[in-house]
């Protein structure tokens, strides 16, 4: 019954802006820490950004300064704004929700983002 689906991804020119959204269903995910995860052709699946359920949030080096994760709990949803996209930025996005204590972790299906040079 749960789900996550991701919204928001598209094809962007450098230096371009898009937000990403990620609305989870099948109950509440307050206690869970919420993510982004991002895996380019080719390459191994990477850590964007995380947001735990107090709030303590964590970027991969590559994207500080230029995105930030935020969520709404009663929405039971997680963003993730990115500006000053570049073309190593073009991946499949991937929603995460997670709570590893009770070896409990969710992936959304994915969504495209494109930025062309």
């Amino acid at each position: 019954q749960v789900q996550l689906v991701e919204s928001g991804g598209g094809w962007v020119q450098t230096g371009g802006s898009l937000r990403l959204s990620c609305a989870a269903s099948g109950g509440s995910f307050r206690l869970f820490t919420r993510g982004w995860y991002r895996q380019a052709a080719g390459k191994q699946r990477e850590l964007v950004a995380t947001i735990s359920s107090g709030g303590s949030i964590n970027y991969a080096d590559s994207v500080k300064g230029r995105f930030t994760i935020s969520r709404d709990n009663a929405k039971n949803t997680v963003y993730l704004q990115m500006n000053s996209l570049k073309p190593e930025d073009t991946a499949v996005y991937f929603c995460n929700a997670r709570m590893v204590n009770f070896g409990t972790d969710y992936w959304g299906q994915g969504t495209q983002v494109t930025v062309s040079s």
